[in-house]
């Protein structure tokens, strides 16, 4: 599965990410509200799992957010606030479920499959841009019916951005969302990805959005 990881407290983030990641899942780990509901928005998750102490914005108001932006992936809060008020205005705010911390890993990961199991997300079978066309559960790309020779990374940005056609990602959502947080991946690196990637799919299809990042649109 692939998840997202809001979590400030960074040695709980690496464990969670460590421990996710040899269970076989993809994980994006971000430590702030903002980059969490950002990274939500725009990024496809089969789970999300959320602090509440965020900085920015906290755990509670990322999930009333994504939940009023019609966005239904299953949200698993992690906190140690284990009050009956603090579970309530959790669960009231669009969680799916409520882990207080200290908590086991065999546990954690229970409720993992379960709040899993509540809500499949509907994605597209395949996303298509102009003559782009990508098959995701295949991992396969290809351009007026010939396969696209992409990188690993490559095929990841364009994913990214094709599940948000039409709608600007900024680049620090971008680079938290393909490369990770805390990554030492910088602007100039993700312009010369994005140079690469128009080489391959055509000039037009992706656009800079000047003082913010790209925006993806079908060309003419």
């Amino acid at each position: 599965m692939q998840m997202l990881v809001a979590e400030d407290e960074v040695r709980m983030a690496q464990l969670l990410e460590r421990v996710l990641t040899e269970e076989g899942h993809q994980i994006v780990v971000t430590h702030s509200g903002q980059e969490a509901l950002q990274i939500g928005l725009t990024s496809p998750f089969d789970v999300i799992l959320l602090d509440v102490m965020l900085p920015g914005l906290d755990g509670v108001t990322v999930a009333r957010r994504l939940r009023q932006a019609k966005n239904q992936t299953p949200i698993l809060m992690v906190t140690a606030r284990d009050r009956p008020s603090d579970v309530i205005r959790g669960l009231d705010s669009g969680a799916d479920d409520y882990l207080t911390k200290p908590f086991s890993v065999d546990i954690l990961l229970a409720r993992i499959r379960a709040v899993s199991r509540r809500g499949a997300i509907a994605r597209p079978t395949f996303l298509e841009a102009g003559e782009i066309k990508l098959d995701p559960a295949n991992h396969s790309s290809e351009r007026a019916g010939e396969p696209l020779n992409l990188t690993p990374r490559e095929y990841q940005l364009l994913e990214l951005l094709m599940r948000n056609k039409g709608r600007t990602v900024s680049r620090n959502t971008i680079i938290t969302s393909v490369w990770g947080a805390g990554t030492d991946i910088t602007e100039n690196t993700l312009e010369v990805f994005i140079c690469n990637l128009r080489l391959k799919t055509g000039p037009k299809l992706i656009q800079t959005v000047r003082g913010f990042g790209y925006v993806l649109r079908d060309s003419e």
